[in-house]
């Protein structure tokens, strides 16, 4: 599940924009928490997937095939719950967040904080 909803998401984010656009004024409102979560999930996913692709950059983090992938499931499932979200609201604020982070070229300062969040091994 973590590898194919990020992928979707990042597949779909720009047939989705248009879209979103006109459904923000209806979309629930995210804390700061729930934004920090999505954009950990995010990070996660972006460097688990270089990671399975022998990325170097991707590879000087811890493994995030197993620990990163829980944290995804679990903070995507707690941002649904308490946001009111559905699949293709998470699936969209995740491309958002995933798309912001590789434009902006940040995934590497947001992974110290990141990976602070992961549970212990």
């Amino acid at each position: 599940m973590f590898r194919p909803l990020i992928a979707l998401a990042l597949i779909t984010a720009p047939t989705l924009a248009p879209a979103q656009a006109s459904a923000q004024s209806h979309a629930p409102q995210l804390s700061l928490d729930h934004r920090m979560l999505l954009r950990c999930s995010a990070a996660f996913a972006l460097v688990a997937n270089g990671q399975e692709n022998g990325n170097a950059e991707a590879l000087r983090y811890p493994d995030l095939s197993q620990r990163g992938r829980e944290f995804f499931v679990r903070a995507s499932a707690q941002v649904m719950d308490e946001a009111g979200l559905d699949r293709a609201q998470i699936a969209a604020a995740l491309s958002a967040e995933a798309q912001d982070l590789w434009d902006n070229g940040t995934l590497e300062q947001v992974m110290p904080v990141c990976l602070g969040l992961l549970p212990a091994e």
